[in-house]
């Protein structure tokens, strides 16, 4: 079996002005976060649902707050957010993908938003 190691954070910040968490890992890659893409990309079952296709789609969150950021034991943080949502747990690799993979994720977030009706609902960049 061959183990793949997760990337560490090095570094992790919540920048409450600019709705922004800033995190570094120890392989050098670090990311920005914006409050709304964290949101909307919860790994919550409240979004992704409970299997294919129960997805939620998010809205109103472009000025959503992270109010606070509990540690998960040395693999994850919990981010209570303004709107009352905190049952997403974001473990560092799926904060590491989330970074990795962010601009195509908000492109397809923002094409869901669209087609759902939602067009200019957010906008934001999220680097």
């Amino acid at each position: 079996m061959i183990m793949v190691k997760t990337a560490t954070p090095t570094d992790i910040k919540v920048r409450k002005q600019s709705r922004v968490l800033e995190i570094a890992f120890e392989d050098g890659k670090t990311f920005s976060l914006s409050f709304e893409f964290l949101r909307v990309h919860s790994p919550s079952a409240e979004v992704r649902g409970h299997g294919p296709g129960q997805e939620v789609l998010q809205t109103g969150k472009r000025e959503v707050l992270v109010t606070a950021l509990e540690p998960v034991g040395n693999y994850a943080v919990q981010p209570h957010f303004s709107d009352g949502h905190n049952t997403g747990i974001y473990s560092w690799e799926y904060l590491y993908s989330l970074g990795s993979n962010q601009d195509r994720l908000w492109a397809q977030y923002l094409q869901k938003l669209e087609k759902a009706g939602f067009a200019g609902e957010s906008g934001r960049d999220p680097k």
